[in-house]
């Protein structure tokens, strides 16, 4: 029987409407048509003017055949056309799987297979790889984007320039809502733990909250003025490209990172804020000070990854760069945890101070929950700072799960909550705090790389009889993967010659940057101990 709340109060186009992103880009050009939207070099384009190269993308797509549902791939730097990728592809229907730049040729092809993608967007930088795709799957749309270099047609077979696909497109193209907000608009492929990697699956409804939490944990004014340092094929760029559009800012694109170049768009334009992994930070960090002449406005900078070392936080905060620790994967859109800073810290010393803000922290705004859980019970850790669990999250900002892979996706969601597979412990405070990674993922640079797909190269090696590839500090990238090899009787081999036989299989950041030949400590079951091995470089590094 319905309650009086629910007689005659149902949904209706008047009072529910699905949340979608996309719709941040509509009220930007609606408001504030006329004020910058996206700057790249020469280009600058207001919204909305953005918005109806978003419509003619979206437009165009369709006329190409581009039906709901559909996956169209893109293999771009952080240059204007992958901004418009995230409003133009959702608004065709379609489903944004943005691909990592770094990957090799094997990795792309094989996302684009199981993603099924029916149009690839594609700088001409990786022409190589687009001549492959167009080999590989006859019926694939090419778009090629010419932001640093002409397109070299012998390389790109069927492939149409984007500008002039554009032009085939309608600038008041009517696009529709997506039906349901639960609707698939983006495809993200983890680095792949244990084989193949995994299609993680976001909804407009968790993409629409996340970039909501970003303005809402940063206190993001309107017109904010964002650098694109992160990598926009990182999670859809932490959602910040629906981010920027919710609050009207600046979207200043950065081909690739250099720390001198950084420099000069905070003073050229004004950067208020920007995104990096911890090896980005630490680079600003240790510039010279020339480098930072001139820049005497407060700049807003958020890190994830592992937590950047004490004395770069405290370098930052010198610096004038008010540093935000975030903690998330690929999984929960990025960021859905954040270290959320309070008044007090501002009274320890700088080292107690960096302590506090590398921790993990507490929930984003929008999302339901975070918690340390015993894996198997699931029942809360207690708040001692000792005990290890599983870190896990509820809410809107999880994916919807994996694709074309339901038995990894229950085993992700077992419980009721999602599970990280990061082994952390509970503060006091209730801050979380990460203490090891039950999968021995390696974080360099902002990559995931795991070991158990750098042990597999080794184990290739004819001279190799047992391997383990555990992570090793280093100040640039923040960790980096070291091999340990057992040889097989008889069987010489150089470190050099290790790391060319890696290079045959692995993309150039997974590589060993060290390698340690002796036997490995094991248990009597014959398992590798791990712990081991870390002690070992540890006390190397100590000495």
């Amino acid at each position: 029987m319905k309650h009086m709340f629910e007689e005659g109060l149902q949904r209706r186009e008047a009072n529910y409407v699905p949340l979608t992103p996309i719709d941040f880009i509509v009220r930007a050009a609606e408001v504030y048509g006329e004020r910058p939207a996206v700057v790249h070099g020469e280009i600058r384009r207001n919204w909305r003017e953005t918005y109806g190269r978003a419509r003619r993308l979206a437009s165009a797509l369709r006329q190409a055949g581009i039906e709901r549902g559909d996956t169209v791939a893109a293999l771009l730097p952080n240059i204007p056309p992958m901004i418009e990728a995230h409003f133009g592809v959702p608004m065709a229907g379609a489903v944004l799987n943005t691909l990592n730049t770094r990957l090799d040729v094997s990795s792309l092809l094989f996302m684009l297979r199981h993603g099924e993608a029916k149009a690839l967007i594609v700088d001409t930088e990786y022409c190589e790889f687009a001549h492959r795709a167009a080999l590989e799957f006859p019926e694939l749309r090419v778009i090629s984007v010419a932001d640093a270099m002409p397109a070299d047609v012998d390389k790109f077979i069927r492939a149409t320039d984007y500008e002039a696909f554009l032009q085939t497109g309608d600038p008041e193209f009517a696009w529709t809502l997506p039906v349901d907000e639960w609707d698939a608009i983006s495809l993200n492929y983890t680095s792949g733990t244990t084989g193949d990697p995994k299609g993680v699956v976001y909804h407009h409804r968790g993409a629409y909250l996340n970039a909501l939490s970003n303005i809402l944990e940063w206190d993001m004014p309107k017109h904010a003025i964002y650098l694109w340092t992160l990598p926009l094929f990182h999670c859809n760029g932490w959602c910040f490209p629906w981010t920027v559009a919710a609050r009207a800012g600046v979207n200043v694109c950065l081909r690739k990172f250099d720390a001198k170049s950084v420099f000069e768009l905070i003073r050229r334009e004004g950067i208020t804020h920007y995104c990096g992994a911890p090896i980005v930070q630490s680079a600003l960090a240790n510039a010279p000070a020339e480098w930072r002449e001139g820049i005497a406005h407060r700049v807003s900078t958020m890190v994830a990854g592992a937590a950047p070392a004490p004395a770069v936080i405290a370098k930052m905060k010198e610096i004038g760069f008010d540093l935000t620790h975030v903690y998330g994967l690929t999984e929960t859109y990025g960021p859905a945890a954040v270290c959320a800073k309070q008044e007090e810290w501002e009274t320890l010393d700088d080292n107690a101070r960096a302590e506090m803000n590398a921790r993990q922290g507490v929930r984003y705004h929008l999302q339901a929950a975070v918690a340390v859980l015993d894996p198997d019970t699931l029942a809360p850790v207690p708040d001692d700072g000792e005990t290890l669990g599983e870190i896990m999250f509820r809410g809107n900002i999880c994916m919807k799960g994996y694709l074309k892979n339901e038995r990894a996706t229950e085993a992700a969601f077992h419980g009721g909550w999602f599970h990280t597979g990061d082994l952390g412990v509970r503060m006091a405070d209730g801050y979380v705090r990460i203490r090891d990674r039950s999968k021995d993922i390696i974080i360099s640079g902002g990559e995931n790389i795991s070991s158990i797909e750098v042990e597999d190269t080794l184990y290739r090696h004819p001279a190799v009889s047992v391997a383990a590839v555990v992570a090793m500090a280093d100040p640039k990238w923040g960790e980096v993967p070291c091999a340990f090899i057992e040889l097989k009787e008889g069987a010489q081999v150089s470190e050099e010659e290790i790391i060319a036989h890696c290079r045959l299989f692995l993309a150039g950041y997974k590589l060993p940057k060290a390698v340690r030949f002796g036997e490995l400590p094991k248990t009597s079951t014959g398992k590798i101990q791990k712990f081991e091995l870390r002690a070992r470089i540890k006390a190397e590094q100590t000495e």
